[in-house]
């Protein structure tokens, strides 16, 4: 920010230096329009608006050396520290699976963050049996057809997720969001809702009511919550789907 107002400042101010003369009768101004001078013309202290630009332009000149200095060894610096952070993931990247199983690392790469994400054990919510039979390519069993195609969208594009990971809530109790998200390149979590059945009064109204309780964890819309919804006579389409999933994901 300081180089970039001190080289607008600079590509604004008059040509020439000026250059300053400390005498036994105190400090004189000479403007050296040609680098090659050395002498200048003499500056009377009564044209105080030039010599304040002028001594304004060597301050800034001075200032912008030192800033572009100081850039290039922050950017080496940075250079460095990412080299090393790279080694340090590597480090524990170089170890067997079995290994990794035993080992507490300080940082990971992005792929062995997924997978120990991935590891973690949980319960999903179990669905009746009496319920249509939806499976994704993952093998596992969801509650309708929008939510197989999330959950395909979301592996198709390599995006890990978990469906029906339990959260518990602060106040006490479990809900289980449909989707829970890993954004990787942040290493955050997102949860992904699905409102499949908006014509049912209680099912609305219960999802407004599990909306609340996503709000009181600090759980919003836009920031790491997701709604999609859909009535019998507006579906989700898959469009839709992936346009959500490049908005947030990729």
């Amino acid at each position: 920010m300081i180089k970039n107002s001190k080289e607008e400042a600079l590509e604004k101010a008059p040509p020439g230096k000026i250059h300053v003369s400390r005498t036994a009768h105190g400090v004189q101004f000479y403007l050296r329009r040609e680098s090659s001078e050395k002498s200048g013309k003499y500056i009377h202290k009564s044209e105080i608006s030039m010599i304040k630009q002028y001594l304004q332009k060597a301050y800034d000149e001075k200032i912008n050396k030192l800033v572009t200095v100081e850039v290039q060894c922050l950017k080496k610096l940075i250079d460095k520290s990412e080299n090393t952070i790279d080694k340090i993931q590597k480090a524990y990247s170089s170890f067997p699976t079995e290994a990794k199983e035993l080992i507490t690392p300080i940082d990971v790469s992005d792929e062995d963050y997924v997978q120990l994400w991935l590891k973690e054990p949980y319960q999903r919510k179990p669905i009746p049996e009496y319920l249509p039979f939806f499976e994704t390519k993952r093998k596992e069993r969801v509650r309708s057809k929008s939510e197989l195609n999330i959950a395909n969208a979301l592996a198709d594009k390599g995006i890990p997720y978990k469906y029906e990971c339990p959260l518990k809530l602060s106040g006490g109790g479990i809900i289980h969001p449909d989707f829970t998200v890993l954004d990787v390149k942040r290493r955050k979590v997102l949860y992904w809702e699905h409102r499949g059945m908006l014509d049912d009064k209680e099912y609305a109204k219960n999802s407004v009511q599990r909306l609340k309780s996503l709000m009181k964890e600090d759980i919003f819309i836009g920031v790491n919550l997701i709604i999609t919804e859909e009535t019998s006579i507006s579906p989700l389409g898959t469009n839709e789907i992936d346009a959500i999933i490049k908005k947030f994901f990729l």
